[in-house]
């Protein structure tokens, strides 16, 4: 019956949604094992079974996590997988005919990385004596690049890591002493035919005999070896499109298995006598012997409940808000719909109800009629209008939106609209005659803020130079002219006319108050802008003439008071706004309010509204509240704060009330100095409630990432794609998405598609499961397997003054060394096969009581109470570091100074800082952005390092001083490596380019199309557009998909990191050393005094 219904409501899309649920065809079926007969994989997020052959399939779990990577047992009878029961992502093990699963690994891995990165936990393969399962894992690593293998026991007890440094996707050879694996793992990202330095290459590592040898060395993917008697299968996009290829250990040689031309071989895992992979969302099987592949078509009985309409409150997807004109309701934009919400009495209303259309810019007009906002319901963002109440049919404006635009502004009339376009013009429309008018245009960046006159026949604009300030110009739509406001030398933003006509208001970075580094002699410049004001009318006084208290006559009191009621008579008739062109420039005067950093400026009559809020660092903090809202009194000249802390606020359109947001606060307060707090005037936003239909709503959001990347993609052309046939292969996909994550999967095969960096989709409204957090100790653990008991076999020290950097055993009064062992947790006791971290579940800083000896015995054992960290991570980076700097000393005899970069962002800039100025006299550097995860201060590291020693001063009680200041006047080295990686592309080469010294390593990331934001989707996941990409003074693009090659190339070969070498660093230490053994560079040494008698 339910069927029924939806075939005679529905058309296109849910026509065929309801075909599938009862054909037998289904598609998006991932992570696929095989193992004779049977297949497993993974459907919606669970575990399926079904026959090789094709068939019914049948569920093995139903949790609300995700259930990943399965892999049948060398016999068939168990299937080792990850899961996400408990939140983290960890090994577990069923019974292959279904049972209830066994956990098998109990450490937190990394926390909220993007889906790019993979997932902790991740099981591989199994060994061939078919008791323990290899999975790949960060729980040692010292940085969220790379992965470590390890062996766990489907017993449980403790995991065992193999000796390789990092690992990507892996297959034990028969026989169980060799592994054919990748070297690098980036098999989730959402980049096809990449070539830069992190391209995967199949190598073959003896286990017994700790050897290495590559066995293929194409320039692009070689990934997901499969060991199959004398051969390795791999997939390779070598021919553009991935498929699987064969190598044969005895000739040599590689060749093609599979041809399709159309979706890449995805996930393939190798059974007994075949293979089985993923293209185009269907199951493949590949029989080894005839060497054909055939489709396998499957039936899932599933109730589909991951797609099933249902009604939710989106109080947490608000992405703009707003107030009607007097102040009685609130308008919201939530979760694709628009919503209105009473401030004290009535319902909330739904004024949109369009599911599959994500409607956002949501703004009311003056006359308190209308709604205007965008929406894609047409497959384009047009601009559309409702009443007020809901009733009667929406009004459609404009009918060519096939670019993106931006937020509409009403007129005071409510009659047009402004908005503006990522072509980069400005617009006017006729709600009437829905007459497009373009006001201006630009080549140099997106106008964002506009405004209207009272009268509405002036606009107010901000528009971009070459130079990237901003100007304010104004636009008479009278005379159809551009006048300029503000000079080029300023940087100016939101124009806002005073309600009265007199004056034009806007934001100005003129304030130049230089600070000057601690450390570095350098300056910069904050809390740059003011309000500024501009009479309009050339024989008016500034609002800020010299006032003087005056004896006021009786008569001319009377007078006054005649002329007040008369301007009070003339307010209820609009005048028109006249505005003198000539010398308006030199009409600008500051409001008397300090210099700081300021946005949101709105105007009522006799005030200014805006926020304030403080300088914030690169790494998030701030020395006060987020944002501080702002009254200012023309008349009084006085400025009232009236609200903190805020994020945004917007006014009604009398100017007598203010909502306000405060993190997932609103609230509607009067618009008047007082004393008001957050939770005054709050919101019910429970009512804000809708249907979320998620086959809709997941077809919009396709749609809208395919239009974002047409609008914004560096390239017009796509990179030579055929855009619209992309749109078209994944999207015919869309029916048979399950799942949140297969919608991601989707989007990210698309835009991978473009060929290029920094293509990224993540995150979105998935299942959610309470996550447990496990503590843990900033240690390695050692079984000893003659008593069973673990030991501490390392302690990673930290600086317990740094709350990421704090070592639990390392704080005073904690007193355990490496060697000892822990014999109880709270009184539990850990003994094999219990797993340590098992008995650390919930414990994250809270008190733990542990039994310490000195010996695998009770007896004489002590207790000791420690707090466990949530993550060791930082831990395990700061002991490389310092590991590294503490070789570089020993080896240059104090020479050399060390300096690692981990991105180029506020963390890798003080990292800088903190080790460049105390090493700024060594005779040599070295500069290691290995693993650097990228950013945008490359440019302020390298204008540092690249300042030449022209002079020197003395001071008679202390030492001598270089000019410039903060100068290194010795050699240079920077050491890269495959994981060098977006800004971390651009320092090498720059510092290439800039002749600074010696590269030595590996050829970087070749990342370099750079993004400006995260872009929000309706559900909260997002997207990036790569917008930025670099190209050479001879008109050359450069660094993207290829990398920056070494000057002398390095490779960090696993047998030689595993013997505790680090073959980069001891290369660069080699350069450096015979640099300044040839060129030596010290400081000129101070001349005799002069005699001047």
């Amino acid at each position: 019956m339910r069927s029924f219904k939806i075939l005679i409501a529905g058309l296109g899309l849910s026509l065929l949604m309801v075909a599938l649920v009862n054909s037998e065809e289904c598609r998006l079926m991932r992570f696929p094992d095989i193992h004779q007969d049977r297949i497993v994989f993974v459907y919606a997020g669970d575990l399926w079974l079904s026959p090789s052959e094709g068939g019914i399939a049948r569920r093995l779990t139903t949790h609300v996590g995700m259930e990943l990577f399965p892999k049948f047992s060398p016999d068939g009878k168990m299937i080792g997988f990850s899961a996400q029961y408990d939140g983290n992502t960890d090994v577990f093990v069923i019974p292959s005919e279904g049972g209830e699963p066994k956990r098998l690994t109990y450490r937190p891995g990394l926390e909220n990385l993007p889906d790019r990165f993979g997932f902790d936990d991740m099981v591989l393969d199994w060994h061939s004596d078919g008791k323990r399962i290899l999975f790949r894992s960060w729980r040692e690593s010292y940085n969220s690049w790379f992965q470590k293998l390890f062996l766990i026991n489907v017993k449980g007890g403790f995991p065992e890591r193999l000796s390789l440094p990092e690992a990507g996707l892996t297959s034990f050879s028969p026989d169980g002493s060799k592994i054919a694996y990748n070297r690098i793992f980036r098999n989730f990202r959402t980049w096809k035919r990449y070539k830069g330095g992190l391209a995967q290459e199949i190598w073959i590592y003896d286990l017994e005999n700790n050897t290495v040898e590559r066995i293929t060395d194409y320039e692009g993917t070689d990934t997901s070896p499969m060991w199959h008697q004398n051969r390795i299968y791999f997939v390779s996009d070598r021919d553009h499109t991935a498929n699987i290829f064969c190598y044969d250990l005895n000739t040599r040689k590689a060749r093609k298995i599979t041809s399709h031309d159309e979706y890449d071989v995805k996930w393939p895992s190798l059974g007994p006598r075949s293979i089985v992979y993923e293209n185009g969302g269907y199951l493949y099987v590949l029989d080894l012997k005839s060497e054909q592949s055939r489709k396998i078509t499957v039936e899932i009985p599933d109730d589909r409940v991951l797609t099933r309409s249902e009604f939710i409150s989106v109080s947490d997807y608000v992405n703009d808000y707003n107030l009607s004109p007097d102040g009685k309701r609130a308008l919201f934009t939530a979760r694709g719909d628009i919503f209105t919400v009473p401030a004290e009495k009535g319902n909330t209303r739904n004024l949109t109800n369009t599911p599959g259309a994500r409607e956002k810019y949501s703004t009311w007009s003056p006359d308190g009629k209308w709604i205007a906002y965008l929406s894609d319901r047409t497959g384009e963002d047009e601009l559309y209008l409702v009443q007020q109440d809901g009733k009667g049919e929406e009004i459609r404006i404009t009918t060519n939106g096939d670019c993106f635009r931006f937020v509409p502004v009403w007129s005071p009339d409510s009659k047009k609209l402004l908005f503006a376009d990522k072509n980069l013009k400005l617009y006017y429309v006729e709600v009437e005659s829905k007459q497009i008018t373009e006001i201006d245009s630009t080549r140099d960046g997106e106008i964002y803020d506009y405004s209207w006159s009272p009268d509405g026949r002036w606009v107010a604009y901000a528009k971009p130079a070459k130079s990237h300030f901003y100007s304010i110009f104004i636009y008479s739509l009278k005379e159809k002219e551009i006048h300029r406001v503000t000079e080029d030398f300023t940087d100016d933003s939101e124009p806002i006319f005073d309600p009265e006509g007199k004056y034009l208001y806007f934001f100005s970075k003129r304030d130049f108050n230089a600070m000057l580094g601690n450390f570095d002699p350098s300056f910069t410049y904050n809390q740059m802008t003011r309000i500024y004001v501009v009479t309009l009318q050339a024989d008016s006084l500034s609002p800020f003439a010299p006032e003087s208290d005056e004896v006021e006559l009786k008569e001319e009191k009377e007078k006054k008071e005649k002329e007040e009621e008369k301007k009070e008579k003339k307010k209820e008739v609009k005048k028109e706004v006249h505005i003198d062109i000539e010398g308006i420039e030199d009409r600008v005067v500051a409001v008397p309010t300090d210099p700081g950093n300021y946005y949101g400026l709105r105007a009522t009559e006799g005030k200014i509204l805006y926020i304030s809020f403080p300088t914030w660092t690169l790494t998030g903090g701030s020395p006060g509240p987020k944002g501080t809202l702002h009254l200012f009194d023309m008349e009084k000249r006085k400025d009232h704060q009236l609200l903190t802390p805020v994020d945004g606020y917007d006014i009604s359109g009398d100017g007598e009330k203010v909502i306000y947001k405060s993190e997932k606060k609103f609230g509607i307060i009067d618009a008047k100095p007082g004393s008001p707090k957050i939770g005054d005037g709050a919101l019910k936003l429970d009512g804000m409630q809708m249907k979320v239909d998620y086959r809709k709503e997941w077809k919009q959001i396709f749609n809208e990432v395919w239009r974002r990347e047409r609008d914004f993609f560096y390239a017009p052309n796509m990179h030579g794609l055929d855009w619209e046939l992309m749109r078209k292969r994944y999207g015919e996909l869309l029916p048979y998405v399950a799942h949140r994550s297969d919608l991601t999967y989707l989007i990210g095969e698309m835009i991978g598609e473009l060929c290029c960096s920094h293509t990224y989709v993540s995150g979105g409204d998935r299942p959610k499961v309470e996550l447990v957090k496990t503590g843990l100790l900033g240690v390695d653990w050692e079984l000893d397997t003659l008593s069973g008991f673990y030991r501490i076999k390392k302690i990673y020290p930290g600086k317990n003054w740094e709350e990421n950097l704090r070592s639990p055993l390392t704080e005073p009064g904690v007193e355990i060394k490496e060697g000892e062992y822990i014999l109880a947790v709270d009184n539990k006791t850990l003994q094999y096969p219990t797993n340590p971290y098992s008995l650390f579940e919930n414990t994250v800083g809270k008190t733990v009581n542990l039994k310490v000896n000195s010996k695998p015995s009770p007896d004489g054992a002590r207790e000791v109470e420690v707090k466990p960290i949530a993550s060791e991570d930082d831990l395990r980076a700061n002991f490389w570091v310092e590991t590294n700097r503490r070789k570089v000393e020993e080896a240059t005899n104090g020479k050399v100074g060390y300096i690692f970069l981990p991105n180029m962002s506020g963390k890798g800039l003080n990292e800088f800082a903190k080790s460049f100025f105390p090493q700024i006299r060594k005779e040599g550097l070295i500069i290691d952005v290995r693993y650097n995860g990228g950013g945008f201060v490359s440019d302020m590291i390298l204008e540092r390092l690249r300042r030449v020693l022209v002079g020197m001063s003395s001071s008679r009680n202390a030492g001598d001083y270089t000019y410039p200041g903060g100068v290194l006047h010795g050699h240079m080295v920077c050491i890269t490596n495959q994981y060098s990686a977006s800004d971390g592309d651009y320092f090498p080469y720059y510092f290439r380019q800039y002749g600074l010294g010696a590269i030595v390593g590996k050829r970087t990331w070749g990342g370099a199309v750079g993004i400006r934001d995260f872009i929000p989707l309706v559900d909260n996941g997002y997207i990036t557009v790569p917008e930025f990409a670099p190209f050479g003074l001879e008109g050359e693009w450069v660094m993207e998909n290829y990398g920056v090659d070494p000057d002398i190339e390095v490779d960090n070969l696993p047998d030689f990191v595993i013997q505790g070498n680090d073959p980069q660093l001891e290369k660069a230490i080699e350069v450096i050393m015979k640099k300044i053994d040839q060129e030596p560079r010290k400081l000129p040494e101070r001349p005799p005094y002069p005699v001047r008698d």
